[in-house]
């Protein structure tokens, strides 16, 4: 069998064991936060900090809620990385952008972060950031050991059936997810050019 081949047949393996009940939840959850005019606040690092600026584009786009995400203004971050730290920047931006009650943080992430192996900690203090101001918390992970997954009001796990292909599956279906989220008849306003 070739890579390709194997490759392609383990993501289709992600399709068939995926909860589509988890992301049918989470299309509701996002209609209650549109309808309370709750802003989505994307959170990611590395490639997912990549995907979450998509996203933002498209559930603006698509649809018609305010989102936004740190990583878009890298002079931002950086200064309040610097001067701050990085586990604590996602909480100081949502602080400076007053996350409410209202909105929801929306976490790409492979692991989901984790305190005990100073991994993605600014994702877990983002999370009892929001817990603590009674945001909704929304995730899409590649594994659920993580504090995403473990603390989100309604997370999808992408299922493992690679181990050492965790992370570009995870990634790939964070995509494929968020655009099933922002074509579905429950959010979708607007139609694509093509």
């Amino acid at each position: 069998m070739s890579f390709s081949t194997e490759y392609m047949s383990e993501m289709s393996k992600i399709i068939d064991l995926i909860d589509k009940d988890k992301i049918e939840t989470l299309a509701t959850e996002l209609e209650k936060v549109r309808a309370s005019k709750g802003r989505i606040f994307f959170l990611g690092v590395g490639g997912s900090a990549a995907n979450s600026q998509h996203a933002v584009n498209d559930f603006r786009k698509l649809a018609s809620f305010e989102a936004y995400a740190p990583t878009d203004n890298v002079a931002e971050i950086t200064a309040r990385t610097n001067d701050e730290g990085w586990e604590t920047v996602f909480v100081e931006w949502l602080k400076g952008s007053h996350l409410a009650a209202s909105d929801c943080v929306f976490i790409l992430s492979v692991g989901g972060g984790n305190f005990e192996r100073s991994v993605s900690v600014n994702i877990c203090n983002a999370i009892l950031l929001s817990k603590e101001i009674g945001a909704k918390v929304f995730g899409i992970v590649g594994k659920t050991d993580g504090f995403t997954y473990t603390n989100a009001d309604c997370c999808v796990a992408i299922p493992i059936v690679n181990q050492e292909r965790i992370t570009p599956h995870a990634e790939s279906f964070q995509a494929a997810i968020w655009h099933l989220l922002v074509s579905h008849p429950k959010l979708n306003t607007n139609r694509t050019k093509w």
